[in-house]
């Protein structure tokens, strides 16, 4: 239990540094003097950095092992942030940003990997869960922190002191990570049945792989242009205040930290597959109920079910990796679904955002309907896949 405790530490400190930009960059662009636009700049060389780590992951934790590698990765997190504390220009926060996502990136991949191997569903949610928790604990520190009379650096510096304080008990949990991993397997390098050793790309190969990469990235195109437009969606199509849609947006991140405890509970009853598809039908629903004429109450009851949909989803994917393209593949797809989900993170916010900007919000729901329709499609079809693979065995 003690070990389990570490991971979902680990995940915490993982949510923890994802929304501190948003919430720091009013302050920060005033007194570095630079434009508010070039925030994207800073979490575009994130992404960067956590795709490719992502990609790479599995060659490292092969060679090193989850533990060594989970370490060295939140290190490099806890020295970015405090170099983001200290950082006297612009200049100096993109250098910081390279090791921020690098070290994200390899955590993501390696914990998401070994919780699916070696633990039940219902902890991969909880796991999941955690990062929200890190998530919504990141702007309420910098916030109490700013209110009290502090700068944004303190906020920064404090999150940096927490990582290393976290660095420090996974050092002393190595022993624990020996458990569960072969050394000698650890170092050797990744080979396919016949004794080659397999290409970058290999695990794109591997039957049903194009629909899970898919599915991750359309996953987070919704989450993540919902966490970017939301808000803006009930302002500019819904008619609410800003500051009030800024408040009320906040029951879309209770439904996915919610939906995630709760469905670590619904996984000891129900498996994976059936958990996907409970989510994409009440996601699903949840935009339609968005888009409707309707009162704004259903609107944000909308913003709920379609956090409460979102919840099981990833988390679940995440699980079933090993069970559709099995332990040997795990890893390696592993890093690259993370890369597509990261992908999807980077590249389609932006641009749905110049789709509603120049069109229409409106189209919002639309747009978010049809990911989502493709998303239950795609993992209907890896299912069915696995089935008969699983059949033909």
């Amino acid at each position: 239990m003690i070990f389990l405790a570490l991971i979902y530490l680990s995940f915490i400190s993982l949510g923890l540094p994802d929304s501190l930009l948003g919430s720091t960059w009013p302050v920060m662009n005033m007194e570095l003097g630079v434009l508010v636009g070039n925030a994207g700049y800073i979490s575009g060389l994130v992404s960067g950095g956590t795709i490719l780590s992502s990609l790479f992951s599995h060659r490292l934790i092969r060679r090193f092992g989850t533990g060594k590698v989970t370490v060295v990765s939140l290190a490099m997190t806890a020295a970015a942030l405090m170099g983001f504390s200290l950082s006297p220009s612009f200049l100096w926060l993109l250098a910081c940003a390279v090791p921020l996502g690098l070290g994200a990136g390899a955590v993501d991949s390696g914990l998401n990997e070994f919780v699916a191997e070696h633990y039940a569903a219902k902890h991969m949610n909880w796991l999941h869960c955690f990062w929200g928790v890190g998530a919504m604990l990141g702007p309420i520190l910098i916030s109490a922190l700013l209110q009290s009379g502090h700068s944004w650096r303190d906020g920064y510096r404090s999150l940096s002191v927490i990582q290393f304080a976290l660095v420090a008990l996974l050092l002393l949990s190595l022993p624990m990570w020996r458990k569960y991993e072969n050394p000698g397997t650890a170092r050797q390098v990744q080979t396919s049945a016949g004794g080659a050793k397999q290409g970058l790309f290999a695990p794109l190969r591997v039957k049903g792989a194009p629909y899970a990469m898919l599915t991750f990235f359309l996953y987070t195109s919704i989450e993540s242009s919902m966490m970017l437009w939301g808000a803006s969606y009930l302002v500019k199509v819904k008619g609410f205040l800003p500051e009030i849609a800024a408040g009320w947006f906040s029951l879309f991140f209770l439904g996915i930290t919610a939906g995630r405890a709760l469905s670590g509970f619904v996984s000891i009853k129900l498996n994976n597959e059936t958990l996907i598809r409970i989510g994409s039908v009440l996601m699903i629903t949840g935009v339609i109920v968005m888009l409707l004429p309707m009162p704004a109450l259903f609107s944000l009851c909308a913003l709920v079910l379609i956090g409460l949909g979102l919840a099981p989803i990833f988390p679940s994917m995440l699980h079933q990796t090993p069970v559709h393209f099995g332990k040997d593949n795990a890893q390696a797809t592993m890093g690259f679904q993370m890369a597509c989900a990261y992908t999807g993170t980077t590249l389609m916010p932006p641009l749905f955002g110049q789709l509603f900007s120049h069109v229409s919000f409106s189209l919002m729901p639309y747009v978010l309907l049809a990911c989502g329709a493709g998303l239950l499609i795609c993992t209907m079809r890896l299912s069915a896949m696995a089935k008969k693979h699983g059949d033909a065995g």
